[in-house]
């Protein structure tokens, strides 16, 4: 399942993916930032800048470079606010393309693997501008990077099967 639906002046996109990993699996995997570079398209240019030495934990600061459009490079720094050791966590941006940016990735067990969630709750910038370019530009994006990233995974560890 994956969806984009607009509350107010806030957008949220829900995704969801059953993969054949124990909790403790996906954690490792999901917690790491050296793994986003495996599950961002190639055409983002997507480069780790900082925090990756170590799995995320309440307090780290991620900075990385995105070329999210016509190649122009942007900084983005992201928090981890709040962590539950392998059940969630959330990164919110400091700096970055969106006024607004809060990832709350969930893994919960299910029979065969694990379910996991992503909820983001996001605020473009530039007002009308911004409004008019969603659905056409940033959410079409969006989609295509979990969708990427939904294959990814499922060349990584398999299709779930439960």
């Amino acid at each position: 399942m994956l969806e984009i639906k607009t509350k107010g002046v806030l957008h949220i996109l829900s995704a969801q993916q059953k993969i054949p990993l124990t909790k403790a699996q996906a954690w490792e995997f999901l917690s790491n930032p050296k793994n986003l570079k495996k599950i961002t398209p190639d055409h983002m240019g997507f480069d780790m800048v900082s925090g990756d030495k170590k799995p995320v934990y309440e307090g780290s600061i991620l900075q990385y470079a995105v070329r999210p459009l016509l190649g122009i490079k942007l900084y983005w720094v992201s928090e981890i606010t709040n962590l539950k050791f392998q059940d969630y966590f959330i990164d919110e941006q400091r700096f970055g393309p969106y006024n607004f940016w809060k990832h709350a990735h969930f893994i919960t067990e299910i029979p065969g693997g694990v379910l996991m969630e992503d909820v983001i709750t996001y605020k473009l910038p530039l007002g009308f501008l911004g409004k008019m370019f969603h659905p056409i530009l940033v959410a079409p994006k969006l989609k295509a990077i979990f969708t990427y990233r939904k294959k990814m995974l499922e060349k990584e560890f398999g299709s779930y099967e439960g």
